[in-house]
């Protein structure tokens, strides 16, 4: 559950025309919207809702296939499909997780930890940008240990992370096949996170799906030439090509979005050529 501080109030009028640009769609949700996002079931909802819809098209792209030509050929292992079945399993863990786990938890939570209190002001685009950014630097430094640790770890890996790598081919769907206890180590960071930074309301929300976007990027297996990872220079973002290398090999790319820490510590593979279809 996310816990908000009151920030220091701003005259509107005071600030610069840039710095007001988000005040109308927030001055909007505390109206008309406030039982929504002063619960501390929304951002679960949003990262489920999230997963859900992003991850939609791309388990569609998988069911048609070689249909799609276009797609297809953009395809990181074109002769490993995921299964209807495999789709399903993944997709009615995630559900089961979030019903049996995480939902009970948010709930006990609101037993202990008090009412988030929403700031009047609006976070400028310049705080959403850098604090978003801020909390993505963060949390991927936290699970690039996390997941170096739980492959060096024989018995770690089995008890908590193979679940996810029960398929060498990942799929879109496959994002969210994770064990309880690194769902919910990822869920407390995801949390955490915005607090230790001091962001925004608006700030985390918005981090909260961009970060389920690339996630699930990561895991569509699918090489495309709009991807984020194509779009950012140097091969900052990692994206599907490095995700979909450490399913097939598994000691590299250990970042969930970033490549700076495995190109520091050794840890970077590219994607094999010839795993792609040109």
């Amino acid at each position: 559950m996310e816990k908000f501080t009151e920030l220091p109030r701003q005259s509107l009028h005071s600030r610069a025309p840039s710095e007001r640009i988000l005040q109308p769609i927030w001055d909007h949700l505390l109206s008309n919207h406030l039982p929504l996002i002063s619960s501390p079931f929304l951002p679960v909802l949003l990262a489920f809702s999230s997963y859900f819809w992003f991850s939609l098209p791309f388990a569609a792209l998988d069911l048609l296939g070689p249909k799609v030509p276009f797609f297809h050929r953009y395809k990181i292992q074109p002769d490993r499909r995921p299964t209807p079945a495999a789709m399903t399993w993944s997709f009615l863990r995630a559900v089961f997780n979030h019903l049996v786990f995480v939902l009970p938890a948010v709930a006990l939570g609101t037993f202990f930890l008090p009412p988030p209190v929403l700031p009047r002001a609006a976070p400028t685009v310049y705080e959403v940008l850098v604090d978003g950014l801020a909390v993505l630097l963060l949390f991927d430094a936290q699970y690039y240990v996390w997941h170096v640790a739980h492959h060096k770890h024989s018995q770690l890996y089995r008890w908590v992370h193979a679940v996810h790598h029960e398929y060498v081919a990942p799929f879109s769907w496959s994002t969210e096949q994770l064990s309880i206890p690194e769902l919910m180590t990822v869920g407390f960071w995801s949390n955490l996170d915005p607090i230790l930074l001091r962001c925004h309301p608006l700030t985390t929300w918005c981090v909260t799906v961009f970060s389920i976007w690339l996630s699930v990027e990561d895991h569509i297996g699918y090489d495309l030439p709009w991807a984020l990872n194509r779009l950012v220079p140097w091969g900052l973002l990692g994206g599907a090509p490095a995700h979909d290398m450490h399913h097939q090999m598994p000691s590299s790319n250990f970042a969930p979005f970033f490549s700076h820490w495995d190109r520091i510590f050794g840890t970077a593979v590219p994607l094999k050529v010839n795993a792609k279809r040109l």
